[in-house]
């Protein structure tokens, strides 16, 4: 599981003078080359920096393992459909190999620090969610992130028994009654500090609660205010008989439906910004000019949505075609996924891309996207 304590590691990560080796890695992209090969061909990439003269002894040698290491490792072929991301810092002891559930394009880099902004952008499309499962006596939170879910935390507190109700009337009853309440209220109390101190290590985003249907809405009350807007739904179950995989899959279609929710957000106030002339791109053509002059703030892309254009490598410039690049005349380079190139030029520039999922008017466009500022006219043919 990708657990928000790895992630943390990698970004904080300071090798001194000692560079850091990132390489991105798509998994079943090309048919015709295994996944090692690919990876030979990155590293084939960096290998005369392990030789580098400019370069300091520690640094060169640190190369020089991470080339190693990275070449050795074990277990890519059967790695599945997605991407894998490596960060290898041999002589700071560094090595970190983070599964990605979408693919992304092959590359590698050698800088000071890890180079994160590729990973980042993949994994800020999938909810960490904090699924609270509780009556009136017990509380257990699990952390759901992608396909898997892990125990995060538990709260027993102590009840009346029924037993002890029996042969009371009357005022006597009615005060068992109301200590059995102020267990409770304090059950709940402790169980939404679970939650408040799970939120404030960052690792978060939405809360997802089950259990009883007469006892989930009166927890809500309990949670900090900023905590209510973060409760993504409720699902009822019974929280003594229930077992981990009934959770998670009660949890996953709260999940999923608020995640198509979300799209259909994102993609109305596309269109609304669109429709009202503030800084907006419908379409491929569009969307690629807008990607060209890095105006690109919040880019989606219909699910599963490819196309063939061009790129130049020199300016930058993405098109449907051409056989040479309108901004800078240099010739372009053709690739059967232009939406991809775009999405990757995107998130160089800062931006984000979310994938939609949900059915909405985006399939009319395809790819579309919030703009940070206006994109100038595009430029006519090369001269």
């Amino acid at each position: 599981m990708i657990t928000a304590e790895t992630i943390d590691r990698i970004i904080r990560f300071n090798g001194g003078d000692v560079p850091v080796v990132s390489l991105y890695v798509s998994v079943g992209a090309d048919g015709n080359t295994t996944l090692s090969t690919r990876v030979n061909s990155l590293l084939h990439e960096i290998r005369p920096l392990g030789q580098d003269g400019s370069l300091g002894r520690q640094a060169r040698m640190s190369i020089r393992g991470d080339i190693e290491r990275i070449a050795g490792m074990e277990g890519l072929e059967r790695a599945e459909a997605g991407a894998v991301a490596v960060f290898s810092c041999s002589g700071a002891d560094l090595f970190e190999q983070v599964p990605l559930p979408r693919t992304v394009r092959d590359r590698v880099m050698v800088d000071a620090a890890p180079w994160v902004r590729p990973m980042l952008a993949v994994l800020d499309e999938y909810h960490r969610s904090c699924v609270l499962v509780l009556d009136r006596r017990s509380a257990e939170a699990w952390e759901l992130y992608q396909d898997e879910m892990r125990e995060a935390g538990k709260v027993e507190d102590p009840t009346l028994r029924k037993s002890n109700y029996a042969g009371w009337y009357g005022y006597t009853e009615h005060r068992v009654r109301n200590r059995a309440d102020d267990l409770t209220r304090r059950h709940y109390r402790n169980a939404a500090r679970l939650v408040d101190e799970l939120f404030r290590t960052g690792r978060y985003e939405l809360i997802i609660l089950g259990g009883h249907p007469e006892e989930v809405p009166g927890f809500v009350d309990f949670l900090p205010r900023h905590l209510r807007p973060r409760v993504a739904g409720t699902f009822s179950v019974d929280p003594r008989t229930a077992t981990p995989a009934d959770i998670r899959h009660s949890a996953e279609r709260i999940l999923e439906r608020y995640e198509r929710e979300e799209e259909r957000r994102w993609v109305a106030e596309v269109l609304e910004r669109s429709a009202t002339r503030r800084p907006a791109a419908l379409g491929l053509e569009d969307c690629l000019w807008a990607g060209s002059v890095a105006a690109v703030q919040a880019l989606l892309v219909q699910e599963g949505a490819t196309a063939p254009g061009v790129v130049c490598d020199e300016s930058g410039w993405l098109g449907t075609g051409g056989d040479a690049c309108p901004l800078c005349g240099k010739a372009t380079r053709r690739t059967p996924d232009v939406i991809g190139e775009l999405a990757d030029a995107v998130i160089e520039e800062g931006g984000s891309v979310e994938h939609v999922q949900a059915d909405t008017e985006l399939k009319e466009h395809t790819v579309a996207a919030s703009l940070r500022f206006p994109a100038p006219p595009p430029p006519g043919p090369p001269a």
